[in-house]
């Protein structure tokens, strides 16, 4: 009779040692997975070293490079074309356009320090005719140190600059942070209705899309 084949103890041990580095090579990259399509665009954005706060209400040194009358507040919206964040938002800022345009001039500032994208191919991601700026400096001006970033002002003074929303998709009506600072210019009321978490910038780093 033939005996039963006994496995060597270091056959076992090896299997063992395989099975454990499979799993845990495969929670590395979901953990990996997880970092890079979720929880890093939850996280605030770092504040530069050299950041000059801008408050809402200041008076604003500022030429807007657009054909405007002056006759309606202005919503800036600071985009960039590289930053996921900044894609996360398109659909939301479009419907702000559909809803408030007659109400506000809207015009895009892209961030675009390489120059790889033209005023076409940005309005072409929106599919909407905004005037689009590539000037950096308004960035500067208004306080804004990542993407995506609203502002609004109300004759060359800040009225708002902050967050879309808490969502990164503007889902959440309940901090819908951008359209309720519409809603309260065109109601003339100046306090606004949200609290610090509005104004904390979450998104990608300016100039350049990083987000760390």
């Amino acid at each position: 009779m033939n005996q039963p084949s006994r496995q060597r103890p270091g056959s076992n041990l090896l299997r063992k040692l395989l099975l454990a580095m499979i799993l845990g090579i495969s929670l590395s990259g979901i953990s990996w997975l997880f970092w890079t399509h979720e929880l890093k665009y939850q996280l605030p954005t770092a504040v530069p070293s050299n950041y000059q706060q801008v408050q809402p209400g200041s008076s604003l040194a500022i030429s807007l490079p657009f054909d405007m009358n002056g006759e309606k507040p202005v919503f800036l919206h600071f985009f960039n074309p590289d930053c996921p964040c900044s894609k996360f938002n398109i659909r939301h800022f479009k419907e702000l356009v559909a809803t408030y345009g007659n109400a506000l001039d809207f015009a895009i500032v892209a961030m675009n320090p390489d120059q790889r994208y033209s005023v076409a191919d940005i309005q072409d991601r929106f599919d909407l005719k905004l005037p689009v700026s590539f000037d950096t400096t308004l960035a500067t001006t208004c306080g804004v140190y990542s993407t995506p970033q609203a502002v609004i002002i109300e004759q060359n003074k800040l009225f708002f600059r902050g967050n879309y929303n808490k969502s990164r998709y503007c889902t959440d009506p309940e901090t819908n942070y951008a359209q309720m600072a519409i809603d309260s210019l065109l109601l003339h009321k100046n306090n606004l209705p949200f609290g610090p978490l509005a104004f904390k910038a979450y998104g990608c780093e300016l100039p350049t899309c990083n987000k760390q």
